[in-house]
């Protein structure tokens, strides 16, 4: 069985040490603990050893866990696909949305917000690598639709979130974050409405240090805490 708490402390230092390298502030990164595969009992081992932030990827499958831990103050990302007919149960049990990745679903999620929650904390997704099986918008269409996003009552746009197709070594992994956090500068520069954009959720267990070093700001990590995960049904 892995040891949460110590894979935890292990995780947090390494990230803490790569940001100071590279001259940023540790505190600057926060580590979103990838739970999906993982027992209730998993998360609130986790949350024990410090964690507050916490991904799922599988809607039924977090509904259950977020019921168990109702008694814990997690702030709860959805960071899988999205699908239309599930917007309405997100925008109520979630605090996070990395994957925007089209006009419709960000206009459901807004609508569907619960009036007395604050604004759901969005990312729009972008497909670095222009890969077919993967969600997100391409960086061609990633200024309109983020612009688009800005505006919505219900939603707080903070920035992009990427999964890039896994790479060897630590320079070949820098390379399509860099790219990412390049599109976020960029676009910011280049409407007013972007300007603040703060969030870069990028980076899993095997790049995390590549991440860190090109400026993520949300680092989602699973088995490198967790341990492989359990193969549960996607629902």
């Amino acid at each position: 069985m892995p040891n949460i708490t110590e894979n935890i402390t292990l995780v947090t230092g390494s990230v803490n040490r790569i940001a100071m390298a590279v001259g940023r502030n540790a505190n600057t990164v926060t580590i979103v603990a990838a739970s999906k595969g993982q027992t209730a009992a998993a998360i609130r081992e986790a949350y024990a050893a410090g964690l507050r932030h916490f991904g799922e990827s599988y809607l039924q499958e977090a509904l259950i866990k977020i019921e168990q831990l109702i008694d814990l103050d997690i702030i709860w990302h959805f960071i899988g696909p999205l699908q239309s007919n599930k917007t309405a149960v997100i925008a109520k049990h979630f605090d996070w949305v990395h994957s925007i990745d089209r006009l419709s679903i960000a206009e459901r999620l807004s609508r569907q917000r619960p009036q007395p929650l604050p604004p759901l904390q969005v990312c729009v997704q972008v497909n670095i690598d222009g890969e077919a099986s993967k969600s997100g918008v391409s960086p061609q269409q990633l200024v309109t639709l983020a612009d688009q996003v800005s505006v919505l009552p219900n939603l707080c746009l903070r920035g992009l979130m990427a999964i890039p197709r896994p790479r060897v070594t630590p320079e070949e992994q820098a390379q399509p974050l860099r790219a990412v956090a390049d599109l976020l500068a960029e676009f910011k520069s280049r409407s007013p409405r972007l300007a603040g954009l703060d969030t870069l959720s990028m980076g899993m267990s095997d790049d995390v240090a590549a991440a860190v070093a090109e400026g993520a700001t949300l680092v989602r990590i699973g088995s490198a805490i967790f341990g492989p995960r359990n193969v549960l049904p996607s629902t």
